[in-house]
């Protein structure tokens, strides 16, 4: 049996002996087991697997536990993977990830009652939350430069689309700009990767690769091995938060089914009329022979949320300067509301987001089924209920629960508006033939049917 301890670091490396005992009280609970698991994540860090039971099955013996001195709490892990390990020794990023996993999930987990019914529902109050775990992690220290651009994209991407990610990356490096992405591969790496080097040759010191992720999609999406700041939230909905309140700028490279779910959740939220004059840079970007894949994605949501959404971000293909460019401007309008405003940079308080976007959604055969998937509604509401489906599609192609969920009960079922329908069908089969919905060379098998009306 091999054992590690590893001496905390960071933000825990200070501990009352009182927040320590709250620690402790937490490993016999159910959020330990999400700790393991995301440990256990944490440790296969670079692994190319997006499927859960593949990545899990070979480390049955594996275990963590919390040991407590009076300095404060160990980490010791049973069996970890050799993956991890640099000659025996354990790989430094990998140990600051670990007690940033218990940052998140046990001591702000036992702080917020994440599993329990007493968890913050109010929308200030998620906010609030939001805004505490940032500012836990250390994410918001700094990020008053005015400079984190957030990407987005798919983890299942081709080799073209993998370089111009990295060459957009590069371009935003070059002009002192940070990364902030879902942690995981593809278009969540590449970014990180382009600007590390930018950032070298910039001499810049100040390089920033954040990775926002959460328990349930962190086991498909293990931290790539550019991430020097992880922070894990609750739920999808508290990430995606984090995400657009941290984020000066928003890049998004082509991607699948989750790519589309965050981009429904940001015009969603941009389309209030109280976020009417606030400047949000959003800029959908990919290499030549990327063009269908946006026309589908622009039509689709002008189909669906018509012009006022289409007129919230700017397409532009193949030319990674010329993205560069146009978000250095975006940031100026960015850095000049602010200050009118007199909103924090850091942090983005200003930015209205409604309860129905902040609240859970838990995909299960009966909520999907009762989606109101129609377009009698207002565009606001019709982009909630769209995000959500797109949300529960995710979880049944990589998230465990959901995975679970179709080999016991069968697809998800989603049904609609027969016009509404065909537009999500259409969506959905272009993400299929273009293998963006698993890693390439995973066959894919739909986790939902489409009915109409």
């Amino acid at each position: 049996m091999k054992k590690v301890q590893l001496n905390p670091v960071g933000w825990m490396s200070q501990l009352s002996q009182i927040e320590v005992a709250q620690l402790q009280d937490t490993t016999n609970s159910a959020l330990y087991d999400m700790f393991r698991n995301c440990c256990l994540a944490v440790l296969n860090s670079g692994v190319d697997e997006d499927d859960y039971e593949t990545l899990f099955a070979p480390y049955d013996d594996f275990d963590i536990r919390l040991i407590r001195r009076e300095r404060g709490v160990k980490i010791e892990l049973i069996n970890p993977p050799d993956v991890a390990f640099v000659d025996d020794k354990l790989v430094r990023g990998v140990h600051e990830h670990l007690f940033a996993v218990l940052r998140d999930l046990l001591f702000m987990g036992n702080k917020y009652a994440f599993m329990h019914k007493s968890a913050p529902v109010e929308s200030a109050d998620i906010t609030d939350m939001v805004f505490d775990m940032l500012r836990h992690s250390q994410a918001l220290e700094g990020n008053d430069e005015l400079n984190t651009i957030v990407c987005w994209g798919g983890h299942s991407i081709k080799l073209p689309e993998y370089k111009y990610t990295k060459e957009v990356g590069y371009q935003l490096g070059l002009r002192d700009m940070n990364i902030c992405t879902g942690c995981g591969p593809g278009a969540m790496k590449g970014p990180m990767k382009g600007a590390a080097i930018g950032h070298a040759k910039q001499r810049y010191k100040r390089g920033r690769y954040i990775g926002i992720s959460e328990p349930s999609i962190i086991a498909a999406e293990p931290p790539n091995a550019i991430v020097n700041e992880l922070v894990i939230m609750p739920d999808i909905e508290k990430r995606l938060e984090a995400f657009v309140r941290l984020a000066h700028g928003i890049v998004i490279f082509p991607g699948g089914v989750g790519t589309a779910e965050e981009l429904l959740y940001l015009l969603g939220i941009l389309m209030n009329d109280r976020n009417a004059q606030q400047p949000f840079p959003v800029i959908l970007t990919g290499p030549a022979g990327s063009e269908g894949y946006f026309e589908a994605i622009d039509e689709f949501i002008g189909a669906t949320l018509g012009k006022e959404a289409q007129d919230k971000y700017t397409i532009i293909v193949d030319d990674a300067v010329e993205v560069a460019r146009v978000m250095g401007g975006g940031l100026e309008r960015v850095k000049k509301f602010r200050e009118a405003m007199g909103d924090a940079y850091s942090y983005n308080w200003s930015l209205k987001i409604e309860g129905s976007f902040q609240r859970p959604f838990i995909p299960t055969h009966d909520s999907m089924r009762e989606l109101a998937l129609h377009q009698d509604q207002n565009k606001a509401s019709l982009a909630v209920v769209l995000r959500q489906a797109f949300s529960g599609i995710v979880a049944g192609n990589v998230k465990a629960e959901g995975i679970r969920q179709i080999k016991e009960h069968g697809p998800f079922e989603l049904t609609g508006d027969p016009a509404l329908m065909a537009r999500i069908d259409e969506l959905l089969r272009s993400f299929v033939e273009q293998q963006r919905m698993k890693l390439p060379g995973s066959e894919y098998t739909p986790c939902y049917t489409i009915n109409r009306d």
